[in-house]
This record gives C-alpha cells, structure tokens and sequence, in this order.
C-alpha cells in the first residue's frame, strides 16, 4: 500500500454542507520527479500511478463522487457544472461552479494560484485556477460574475502558490497588471532585469475591485516549501497538488 498522502489545515469558516481540502505531495505512488502524490493526468507521469493516487484521493477525503478535472489552459472560460448533466470528457476551462449536492470541483497547481469559493449560505461552490495570465485576463472576474452571487456573500480561500520572495517575471508581466490598474504597482519589487511579483496581493486587489474581502489563506510558498509543494519554477518537471470543494450529498 502506498503511503497516506497528508492535507493542509484550513482555517477557514465552510458554511454546514461544504468541505474543502488542499493536497500536499506527501504520500501516494508516482516517483521521481513527481514524486509521490502527483494528481496531474497531463506532466508526464505513469498513468497508473496518477490513477492510484486519484483514488487515494478520494477514499481518504470520502469524496461523492470523482472530481471534476478541467484541462486547465491559463485562460478566462468558466465551465459550470451540475452532476446530472455530468461531462463526457474534461472541460477546457480555468474555473468551475456548481450548485449540486455531491458536486466536487478541483484545481492543479504547481506555482499557479488555486483560488476556492463559496456563497455563506453553502449553496454555491467554486475553484478558479490563477497564475499571472489568468490573474492579468480577468479569470477571478469572469468567475466571481458567474457564481451569480453578491460578492460580500461569498467567502474565499487562496491556496498555495509561488510567493512573492521567489517569484520573479519579466516587465510584461508588470505592464499587463499596471495596464489594468496602477495599483498594481505595489505587487512587484525590482529584482535584477526584473521584478519579484506577488500573486496574492494581485488576486487580493482584483478581489477587492469586486467587492470580495472575505478571504482566508494565502500563507504558503510553494516554491520554498519543498517538503510539502510541488513547484515547477523551481524543479521543471514535476506533479501537481490539488485543491478541492464539494458539497456533501444530501
């Protein structure tokens, strides 16, 4: 049997009905480089392995059902969900909703920011996939407009990504944030040709903008946390976490 994979702690208030959990890559069965709980179909690893973990997955968490898992493509597309429509194949897209009982979304990440949401009355769930692109286009405002609820009733969740002491871009990337707002200005420090950005103060900005500011987590580093992260700017190759919502089955 392969090792039991370990989750974060979640300081964060789920309204009666909904849970969340984010993965470590402690635990499972792929090896070297995405060793050992690589949940990521798409990075080069063995596939049966990807499908052990999966299930390891969703035996520990009690999951309803399997995840939905988008083919994620840094862009702005929201797929909406209901579990009786179900899909016949993986949606491209950077975000998920869902209103349905047993209804379990997902994001990979390895350096990217997963952002999950929920309306306080539990109703409706979301999980948004976040890097710079997604951040620069508009992906938490394409999502946050289709959960279709007023923004101070939701409550979010940042999970781990690359922070702001590693993560270092060109300045396109600073031109396309300041080109939306000049606030943005006060996410990036100069580092050599060019400048160390903080992804978390960029999706807080953007959240505020839209009247989100009930918002948890945003504390880890997935580039520096080794033991518990995968990261691809810092090893090239490698797996990727998961960060999961879902609402228990009636």
């Amino acid at each position: 049997m392969p090792p039991e994979p370990t989750f974060l702690s979640l300081d964060w208030p789920l309204p009666g009905g909904v849970r969340a959990a984010i993965s470590t890559r402690q635990g499972g069965s792929s090896r070297v480089p995405w060793n050992s709980f690589n949940l990521a179909d798409h990075v080069g690893d063995d596939s049966a392995a990807v499908a052990a973990n999966r299930q390891l997955l969703r035996q520990c968490l009690d999951l309803p059902r399997e995840p939905l898992w988008l083919q994620q493509v840094h862009g702005t597309e929201i797929a909406q969900w209901e579990v009786e429509a179900g899909f016949g194949r993986a949606p491209q897209a950077d975000g998920a909703i869902a209103s349905s009982p047993g209804a379990v979304l997902s994001i990979l990440t390895a350096d990217c920011l997963p952002v999950l949401a929920v309306s306080r009355d539990g109703q409706v769930i979301a999980a948004f996939h976040a890097g710079w692109r997604g951040l620069a286009t508009g992906i938490l405002e394409a999502g946050i407009r289709a959960m279709r609820v007023a923004p101070d009733e939701i409550l979010l969740y940042l999970g781990p990504a690359i922070g702001a002491q590693r993560y270092v871009v060109g300045a396109e990337v600073r031109a396309a944030f300041l080109a939306h707002s000049p606030q943005a200005a006060l996410a990036f420090r100069p580092q050599g040709d060019g400048y160390l950005a903080d992804l978390y103060l960029l999706a807080r900005q953007r959240l505020a903008a839209l009247g989100v500011t009930a918002i948890w987590g945003g504390e880890h580093c997935t580039h520096s946390e080794e033991q518990l992260f995968f990261s691809y700017r810092r090893d090239g190759q490698s797996g990727r976490t998961a960060s999961l919502i879902w609402r228990e089955e009636a």
